[in-house]
């Protein structure tokens, strides 16, 4: 399927929200898109269903803290491309009064999450058009739809791999620092647990191509992120063994995306 970019969109080079919608079946790529995609699937076979399993991720622990945590407010940041079960439609299917803010940085995901997050009419859904590398104008614009006197879950799904080392344990801290007491961080991250080899080549042939490079990290290296929080049951696991849905069907596969949802006391 052909588009005609955006003005401000730059088509020639592949971009994670397109590349990953392109895995997820949707149709909001270009050929850049869908040719990276292919590389990285030929390589890594696995990153179609890492792809899936991190919506799938995404729906479990966004439930839960509706429902088992009673939280009412959500930061997406690095939502990328609106698909079916987004934050807002998973929140507010439990509480129809559920606010969240989307977070991201690409003219077309904008462009899309206009036309498309609409809320429920007790709720809000909002967009914010900003880097998360710009964790000061995320809190400011947010804490304006959200207010600043309520839990928020926090969701960073697969976006803190995108800034180096140097930056990102400081952008988060930043972040969980501004959340009220009783906020969630719900996080997912790649790492070469499960692959090994075929995961660092994958990354090495996306980061030759693609303006926004990747770093794995360990399962220690992400627990970096914990500090000060308390992780929610069972912990930091590979997405599929996060409390897997008793109607999925076979054994929950071990996979190099690992996830965690964690509470601020």
């Amino acid at each position: 399927m052909s588009h005609t970019p955006h003005p401000l969109i730059d088509a020639s080079q592949p971009h994670s929200a397109r590349v990953y919608d392109y895995w997820l079946g949707g149709k909001d790529h270009y050929p850049a898109d869908r040719a990276m995609g292919d590389q990285i699937l030929s390589v890594l076979p696995m990153i179609g269903e890492m792809a899936i399993q991190n919506r799938a991720f995404l729906r479990r622990t966004v439930r839960f803290l509706a429902r088992e945590r009673g939280i009412r407010r959500f930061l997406d940041i690095g939502t990328g491309l609106p698909t079916a079960e987004n934050t807002h439609q998973v929140a507010q299917a439990v509480t129809p009064d559920a606010r969240i803010v989307y977070v991201d940085n690409d003219p077309l995901v904008l462009t899309h999450a206009r036309a498309l997050l609409t809320s429920t009419p007790e709720g809000r859904t909002a967009y914010v058009d900003a880097d998360l590398r710009d964790p000061v104008t995320i809190l400011r614009e947010a804490v304006g739809i959200l207010g600043d006197d309520e839990p928020i879950g926090l969701v960073l799904l697969g976006i803190l791999f995108h800034i180096p080392d140097d930056e990102v344990y400081d952008v988060v801290r930043t972040l969980v620092e501004a959340l009220p007491s009783g906020s969630h961080v719900i996080l997912t991250h790649a790492t070469n647990e499960a692959t090994g080899e075929a995961m660092e080549e994958a990354v090495r042939q996306w980061n030759a191509s693609s303006p926004a490079p990747i770093t794995l990290r360990s399962p220690a290296e992400i627990e970096r992120f914990l500090e000060g929080l308390e992780p929610v049951d069972p912990g930091l696991v590979s997405i599929p063994l996060w409390r897997p849905e008793p109607s999925e069907v076979g054994e929950p596969r071990f996979m190099d995306e690992f996830g965690v949802v964690a509470r601020k006391p």
